[in-house]
């Protein structure tokens, strides 16, 4: 406070107002006021005093909690020890005492016990007193209803002379239990006395001492409270009356004044008088050493700054030119008599770095602006694109990408060509003569571009017009571009990993032309787009590369019918491709296999096994299995799948694979299907109606564990549809299963009397309104029946004379049929079948004939399951060719196993030329 009334000549003192936070005036107001300060302190305790006072009144509670616990833990535990004491000297005595022991052993002891026991309990004061049988029968008990019945608890240690003590929580609080055994003269246990008490019966000594602690606390407190307020009385007087808030504002004060560096401070009174100013203030404004008193208008200084200081208006930040120096003057108004603080800062050189600040805060905003922009998906085009949407307008008012060839279609940039393709063009205007989007770029070798991908580095061209490397390139492109108003740009080649990827240009049309400066910015704008553009390539080579595979393995063309209508769709997921598949399998006797599987997960090796598991059911559908035992042999198959890639330390394993293997017979309409892990089919019957059959499912392929695959049979009409999908079809972010089968119901109920491409079309449009996060494959089958006409059953008896009767039969109908000039092929191939089935196989035998577009089918069925083999006869041998000729005749044969045996079958083709001439086989051996 003196060195604060120094700065003032002695001839003012009298007549300065006492600075805000100076003593206090006298009077009762003042009293009042100090009063008021003293309560505040108090429900404030930021004085040192208050602040001990606290510390002791702490710490004095902390000594009396700790007291109480401890005695109160003390006084528990002699409580439960004195308890366990006075049971046991209760069960000693009540089992020594003379007669107890003959009490035990008479015939009845309650009787002898029982008033002894009562008697004993009241006058020890115990809970109870139980005598026991050895083997834990009550003879005694405080309660005669308890009388006679068994305790559970062991008393193995009393029995053999240990007194046994327990120590339980009871209804009525914690309790000791003490057993002791009773023994005769010949030291036989005959009984046990058991006694227990209560702790809350033991007298406590706590309510004795409590008092004397507290009112020792409460000594303590007076004594801290006396100390405290004496303390806290001279400090007051020492500092005036006044309290910690205003000596911390008065000492703020004071530091603010005498150590502020950069920045200067005037106070003024409500007259205008410049009361005190810092040493900062005085080298800003060229104050003479005795300005503190004088008016802030006798001082010299500028008009305008004069009277801002003088008016008590508040200001920030008003600029004022004193001298040389550029001054930036703030003004609060303090105190209710009208002063106020002024601030004074220096803001010459402040200016001149606030524009160079601002590019520079301008540039980091685009380079972070393109570290959260540039690179939002992996698609080439689209990450060029968000390069020149950072750029323009920020940083240039045109920007265009062009990658290499090569670079486009997901392949490494090889440098033998320097081709390359205009890719993203931005600008604030549409009407640049740039060259647009999608042309092929060549830039010759002195073109500043072509430069820049030379040496690697930006190249600025700060004047076009004077660029003639650039307008050599094309002199009437670029008279136009110029024309336009374009007059510097920056070339910065788009590099990763030490690779060429292309190029982007930087132009300026309406914005100062580029500085060196601007390299730097250009350059990390070009670095952050080309590792998201190379990331982008190579997962376009990833995903073509898979992509190919998987349409290598799905099938192109299927084959045309007599049995179904077929109409197919493949989408894959919008991550990338996956293991969706389908297949159509045409099968001996005009049947054919529809197939839906789906391998979870995505890319190659998921596109990879589906290629696997295709080949397999291709295989397996080729031994004429049934869908039940095809799924079974598939699950097996991926086990072992499994069990290889474990054993090479691959952790890709082939997890999730599902299927749905169906087998329709156009002959009898019959459909048999399995599933395993897959969503069962939906089914349109011809009057439209939509039912999802019920199909038994089994586990997922390759986690069966061996259990048996279910089947379904369906009888299907003619006209039906039958749908078969993945589970990408109907599932999706935010729908259930069941939610999307409701929609595939609906979608299909509306497809009536379409063709099953139309149907596929018009699912897709109904369930996946966007791209499926899941690929998807649809198959949908149209169902046909054979006409009873194309087909002929005749039993055979198992006789070999009724052969030429069958035959003649068979020849018949195939001139009925119109096909006489097979009929010498056919009557060939039946014979051989049936008089094999008659002479090796079992009944019954019947055969079959199919006419089935361009074929021809015999089928003879037999109860047996014996395979027959083809063999080539020896030169010697009597017979085995039999076979042998079938084979030669037909397209192709083979034998499938039913429950009840096996059928034997050939296909003849019914073009021209294929009943063909039977020299050449009948010689072939001679």
């Amino acid at each position: 406070m003196g060195k604060l009334g120094q700065h003032a000549p002695a001839s003012r003192q009298a007549d300065r107002v006492p600075p805000r936070g100076g003593p206090p005036e006298t009077g009762p107001a003042a009293r009042h006021q100090s009063a008021g300060r003293r309560l505040l302190s108090l429900r404030k305790p930021r004085s040192v005093a208050g602040q001990v006072f606290l510390l002791q009144l702490v710490v004095v509670l902390l000594l009396i909690v700790t007291a109480v616990v401890v005695l109160v833990l003390q006084d528990r535990n002699r409580a439960i020890q004195e308890a366990g004491d006075r049971s046991l000297v209760a069960a000693e005595s009540f089992a020594n005492a003379p007669g107890t022991a003959e009490a035990m052993k008479s015939d009845d002891p309650t009787a002898a016990l029982q008033p002894h026991a009562e008697a004993v309990r009241k006058r020890t004061g115990v809970d109870y007193v139980v005598a026991l049988s050895p083997y834990g029968f009550r003879w005694t008990h405080p309660d005669p209803d308890q009388i006679g019945k068994h305790v559970s608890t062991s008393y193995g240690q009393a029995l053999e002379g240990e007194p046994h003590q327990t120590t339980f929580d009871s209804s009525l609080g914690k309790a000791v239990d003490s057993t002791v055994a009773v023994f005769d003269e010949k030291g036989t246990a005959v009984g046990l006395v058991t006694v227990g008490v209560t702790v809350d019966k033991v007298t406590s000594v706590v309510q004795h001492q409590l008092p004397v602690i507290f009112a020792a606390g409460g000594v303590a407190l007076l004594l801290a409270a006396g100390g405290s307020a004496l303390v806290s009385g001279r400090l007051r007087r020492q500092t005036r009356g006044l309290g910690p808030v205003e000596m911390t504002r008065m000492y703020e004060h004071h530091d603010a004044v005498l150590h502020a560096v950069r920045e200067g401070v005037i106070i003024l009174d409500g007259e205008g008088r410049l009361l005190l100013v810092n040493d900062e203030a005085r080298r800003l404004l060229a104050l003479p050493p005795e300005a503190e008193g004088s008016p802030v208008t006798s001082l010299g200084l500028s008009p305008a700054l004069a009277e801002l200081l003088a008016s008590g208006r508040a200001a920030t930040d008003k600029v004022f030119l004193a001298g040389d120096i550029l001054l930036a003057v703030s003004v609060r108004l303090v105190g209710s008599q009208g002063g106020s603080v002024a601030t004074l800062r220096d803001t010459t050189e402040l200016r001149a770095l606030a524009g160079r600040a601002d590019v520079a805060g301008g540039r980091l905003q685009l380079l972070y602006e393109a570290s959260t922009r540039i690179g939002t998906t992996l698609d080439m085009q689209r990450t060029a694109e968000e390069l020149t949407e950072v750029a323009v307008p920020r940083f240039a008012d045109y920007a265009t990408v062009e990658l290499m060839e090569p670079v486009l279609q997901g392949g490494e940039p090889t440098g033998a060509s320097r081709k390359m393709r205009r890719i993203a063009a931005e600008g604030i205007r549409d009407d640049v003569p740039l060259y647009p989007v999608g042309r092929r770029m060549h830039y010759a070798p002195d073109n500043p571009v072509a430069i820049g991908m030379s040496t690697g580095r930006p190249v600025l061209v700060a004047d076009l017009a004077m660029a003639d490397g650039w307008r050599v390139q094309n002199p009437e492109r670029a008279r136009k571009v110029i024309d336009f108003g374009i007059h510097s740009m920056i070339s910065v080649p788009l590099q990763a990993r030490g690779q060429l990827l292309g190029v982007v240009e930087f132009w300026r049309s309406e914005q100062d032309p580029f500085e060196p400066d601007d390299l730097s910015p250009a350059e990390e704008l070009a670095a952050r787009a080309a590792v998201c553009i190379d990331n982008a390539r190579r997962y376009t080579r990833e995903h073509t590369t898979a992509v190919t595979l998987q349409r290598s393995l799905l099938p192109g063309a299927l084959p045309e019918l007599s049995a179904l209508e077929v109409g197919h769709r493949y989408l894959p997921a919008q991550a990338g491709v996956g293991g969706d598949w389908y297949d159509v399998i045409p099968l001996p006797g005009a049947r054919v296999a529809l197939v839906v599987g789906d391998v979870v997960g995505h890319g190659l090796h998921a596109a990879a096994t589906m290629g696997r598991l295709r080949t397999a059911v291709h295989n397996f559908a080729a031994l004429d299995l049934p869908p039940d035992e095809l799924l079974a042999h598939l699950d097996e198959l991926i086990t072992r799948i499994d069990e290889d890639a474990a054993a090479e330390g691959n952790t890709e394993a082939v997890s999730g694979a599902t299927c749905l293997y169906a087998v329709y017979d156009p002959v009898s309409g019959r459909c048999v299907l399995a599933r395993a892990g897959h969503p069962g089919p939906a089914l349109v019957s011809p009057d439209g109606s939509v039912t999802f059959p019920d199909i038994p499912v089994a586990p997922p392929l390759g986690v069966g564990g061996g259990l048996p695959v279910e089947t379904a049979v369906l009888r299907l009409a003619a006209d039906s549809r039958l749908v078969l999908y993945t589970d990408g079809l109907v599932e999706a972010r935010g729908r259930d299963f069941d939610t999307g089968l409701g929609m595939l119901r609906q979608a299909l109920a509306h497809t009536d009397g379409t063709t099953p491409d139309d149907t596929c079309r018009a699912v897709l449009d109904a369930m996946l309104r966007t791209r499926s996060s899941d690929d998807v494959a649809l198959l949908v089958a149209r169902t046909r029946l054979l006409d009873p006409a194309q087909v002929e059953e005749w039993e055979v008896p198992d006789d070999p004379a009724a052969v030429s009767r069958i035959r003649a039969e068979a020849t018949r109908r195939l001139e009925s049929w119109g096909l006489g000039e097979a009929a010498f092929t056919t009557e060939l191939i039946l014979s051989e079948l049936v008089t094999n089935a008659i002479r090796y196989g079992a009944s019954p035998i019947s055969l079959r004939l199919l006419r089935d577009r361009d074929s021809l089918i015999c089928e003879v069925s037999d109860g047996t399951s014996t395979s027959p083999h083809l063999r080539r006869a020896a030169f010697t041998d009597e017979g085995g060719r039999g076979l042998f000729l079938v084979a030669q005749m037909s397209r192709r044969w083979g034998t499938r196993y039913t429950d009840r045996g096996k059928i034997i079958w050939a296909e003849q083709a019914l073009d021209a030329g294929a009943a063909g001439d039977l020299s050449g086989v009948l010689m072939a051996d001679l």
